[in-house]
C-alpha cells in the first residue's frame, strides 16, 4: 500500500478547515508572483533614467512606475498576510485534533503501555510532534508554495531581459545545490530521525531526573548520580557535534556559491564590455540583475529547506503513529460478568515487549472470595507484574487469568475496572480540589459521600488543617500533602469506588510510622469482606494474610501461611529474618 503524502495525511485531521490550507497555498503563490512586479517597474525606472541622462527632468514616468512598485509590494504583503491567516487557522485546528486523537487513543491503551514507553516520551510526542505539524502547516507549507513559485517566475524574468546575464545568475545556484547534495536524500532523513531519537531519550530521562531532584538535593549528588540521564545528554552532545562537523563543509560551500552571483555578474559585464566603453543596454541589465539576484539566494534557501521541513514533519507523523498504531487490548463483543469475586491464575506466563526472557513463568494462584493473599519476594521477582496482569495492564503470554470463573479477556474494560480497585505504591493526586480528586472514582458522588469515605480513610486530620476543607486545591498556595497523606486520600478514592476486589501494591511504601498506622486502619475498613492481593516489602503488614506467595525470578518458590513459611525456613523465612534485623537497626550501634 502506497504511503500517503504528509499533506494528505494531515488533511485527515483538518475536517471542514482543509480548504483553508489549500487557500493559503494559492494565496502564498499569488503573493510570490506579485512580489516580483516591483522589480519590473524598477527596471523601467532604471531604463528611463539611463535613457534621458543627464537630462533627468525628461524622465516623466519615474513617479508613476515608483508608485506601481510600491502598490504591488503592499498588495503582495496583504495577500501573504491573508495566506498566513488561512494557514494558521487550519494549522491550529489540525494540531488540536491530533492532540485530541492522541489523548483519546492513549486513554484506550492499557496502563502497561504507558509504563513501557515512558511518560516523558509520550508527553513529547503529544506536545512537540503535534507542534511540529502546526509549524509545518502554518509557516513552512505556505513558504514552500512561494518558494516553488518564485524560482519559476524568476527564471522567466532572468531570460526575459538578457539571457546571458540570466544564465550567469543561475550558475551559483547550480554550484550551491551541487555542494549541498551530500546533505539531502535518505541520509538526511536518517540523521533527522537519529536526532529526534536522541532528543526524545534525553527528554524522557530528564522527566525522571526532575522527579528525583529531592533525593539528589538531600544527598548532595549531581547529575552524574543519574547515569542514564547523563548518558543521554552525552549521546545527544556527540550526535550534534558529529552532525555539525559533517555538514560544515557542504554548508560553507553552499553559502559561498549562493551569495556569489554578484561576482559572476561583474565578470560577465567585464567580458562583454572588453576594453571599450560600457554600452547602455549592458549597464541597464547589469544594474537590474545586481538588484534582482539577491532574491535568488533567499528563494533557493527556502527551496533547499523544503526537503528538510518535509522530513521533520514526516518524522513527527511517524512518532505520532508510534502511539496511534498501538492496538488497544481487544474488548469482548459481549462482556461477561464474574460469578463471584474469586481470582484464579492458571499457569500464567508473561514477557514484556522487546524482552528476551519471561518476566513470570507458569504461575498458578487462586484467591477465594474474602481471602487476603500476599505476594512477597526480592525486587524484580514479578509481584507487580502479576498484579498488573490481573488488572489487565497487559495480556498474558500464556495461561489464563479468571475473575469469578470468567477470563479477564472476556470482561469488558468498564466492567473489569468496576470489579478491581488498584492502590498504587505512589498514588497520584491531580492539581484540583480534594473533593474532585476523590470523585475521580465516582463522578456523580455527592459531597456527603465524599466526606464519609474521607472519614473512613482516616483523613480527618488532613481535612482539618486545610484552609478550605475538601474544596482546597492541592499544589496551590503552599498546600502540599506528604506521601502518607496522599495515600490516604487515594484510599478514600478507592473506598468511594467500592470495587469488590482489591489490589494493594506497596501501598504503605512512602508512609511514616504514624501515617502507616492510619493507612493500615483505612485498609482494614476498605478490605472488609473483599478478596485482597497485597504486595509488600514491610513483612509485618502481611503476617495476618490467609496465604503468602514468595516469588523469585518470575516463579512461585513457596506458599503458605506466615507461620508455615517460617517453619519451612526457605525464601520467606530468610526475608523475615532480614526484615527483623533491619527494623531493629539503630544509628551508632555496632551490629557486629
Amino acid at each position: 500500500m502506497k504511503k500517503e503524502s504528509n499533506l494528505k495525511e494531515l488533511m485527515h485531521y483538518a475536517g471542514r478547515h482543509r480548504f483553508l490550507t489549500y487557500l493559503s497555498l494559492l494565496l502564498s503563490a499569488a503573493s510570490a508572483v506579485l512580489a516580483l512586479f516591483p522589480f519590473v517597474f524598477l527596471f523601467r525606472i532604471t531604463q528611463e533614467v539611463l535613457a534621458v541622462a543627464p537630462d533627468f527632468p525628461r524622465a516623466g514616468h519615474v513617479v508613476h512606475n515608483g508608485w506601481l512598485a510600491v502598490g504591488f509590494a503592499l498588495l503582495s504583503i496583504v495577500v501573504y498576510v491573508c495566506a498566513l491567516m488561512s494557514s494558521h487557522l487550519s494549522a491550529f485546528r489540525i494540531a488540536g485534533n491530533i492532540r485530541k486523537a492522541l489523548m483519546d487513543h492513549i486513554a484506550k491503551l492499557p496502563l502497561g503501555f504507558i509504563g513501557e514507553m515512558g511518560s516523558g516520551k509520550i508527553r513529547r510526542i503529544v506536545n512537540d510532534s503535534s507542534a511540529a505539524t502546526e509549524t509545518y502547516l502554518a509557516h513552512q507549507l505556505p513558504d514552500m508554495s512561494a518558494a516553488v513559485t518564485t524560482p519559476i517566475c524568476m527564471v522567466i524574468l532572468l531570460f526575459l531581459f538578457d539571457w546571458r546575464f540570466g544564465l550567469v545568475s543561475l550558475l551559483p545556484i547550480v554550484l550551491g545545490f551541487a555542494a549541498m547534495f551530500k546533505m539531502v536524500g535518505p541520509q538526511m532523513a536518517k540523521d533527522i530521525k537519529e536526532y529526534q531519537n536522541a532528543l526524545a531519550d534525553m527528554n524522557n530521562e530528564a522527566v525522571e531526573y526532575v522527579r528525583g531532584v529531592p533525593v539528589v538535593k538531600t544527598f548532595g549528588q549531581t547529575v552524574h548520580s543519574f547515569a542514564r540521564f547523563k548518558g543521554t545528554i552525552d549521546n545527544y552532545y556527540k550526535y550534534c557535534i558529529a552532525y555539525c562537523k559533517k555538514c560544515r563543509g557542504p554548508m560553507l560551500m553552499y553559502t559561498v556559491f549562493i551569495n556569489s552571483a554578484f561576482a559572476f555578474l561583474i565578470a560577465l559585464a567585464l567580458i562583454l564590455t572588453g576594453s571599450g566603453p560600457v554600452a547602455q543596454p549592458i549597464l541597464l541589465n547589469f544594474i537590474f540583475y545586481v538588484i534582482f539576484t539577491p532574491i535568488i539566494a533567499t528563494a533557493m534557501s527556502k527551496v533547499m529547506y523544503m526537503s528538510e521541513n518535509g522530513m521533520i514533519v514526516a518524522d513527527a507523523l511517524g512518532r505520532i503513529h508510534s502511539i496511534l498504531d498501538v492496538e488497544p487490548l481487544p474488548d469482548p463483543h459481549a462482556s461477561k460478568r464474574p460469578a463471584d469475586n474469586s481470582v484464579t491464575l492458571e499457569n500464567v506466563t508473561f514477557r514484556y515487549s522487546g524482552s528476551a526472557e519471561d518476566a513470570i513463568r507458569n504461575i498458578s494462584i487462586k484467591v477465594e472470595a474474602g481471602e487476603t493473599v500476599a505476594l512477597v519476594g526480592p525486587s524484580g521477582g514479578g509481584k507487580t507484574t502479576v498484579a498488573g496482569l490481573i488488572s489487565r495492564f497487559w495480556d498474558v503470554t500464556g495461561g489464563a487469568i479468571q475473575i469469578g470463573g470468567v477470563n479477564v479477556k472476556d470482561i469488558s474494560k468498564d466492567v473489569l475496572m468496576d470489579t478491581v480497585a488498584y492502590v498504587f505504591q505512589d498514588s497520584k493526586l491531580l492539581k484540583t480540589s480534594i473533593l474532585e480528586n476523590v470523585r475521580l472514582s465516582k463522578p456523580n458522588a455527592t459531597r456527603q459521600e465524599v466526606e464519609r469515605v474521607l472519614h473512613e480513610a482516616q483523613c480527618d486530620d488532613i481535612i482539618a488543617k486545610l484552609p478550605q476543607s475538601i474544596d482546597t486545591v492541592i499544589g496551590t498556595k503552599g498546600v502540599y500533602l506528604s506521601g502518607g497523606e496522599q495515600q490516604r486520600i487515594a484510599i478514600a478514592r478507592v473506598m468511594l469506588k467500592n470495587a469488590p476486589f482489591l489490589i494493594l501494591d506497596e501501598a504503605t511504601a512512602f508512609a511514616d510510622p504514624e501515617n502507616e498506622a492510619l493507612v493500615q486502619k483505612a485498609f482494614e475498613r476498605l478490605s472488609r469482606g473483599k478478596p485482597v492481593i497485597m504486595i509488600a516489602h514491610r513483612l509485618t503488614t502481611i503476617r495476618n494474610a490467609d496465604r503468602v506467595f514468595a516469588l523469585r525470578d518470575g516463579r512461585v518458590e513457596e506458599s503458605g501461611t506466615h507461620d508455615a513459611l517460617l517453619a519451612n525456613d526457605g525464601l520467606y523465612a530468610r526475608m523475615w529474618r532480614d526484615y527483623q534485623t533491619s527494623i531493629n537497626w539503630k544509628v551508632g550501634v555496632n551490629h557486629g
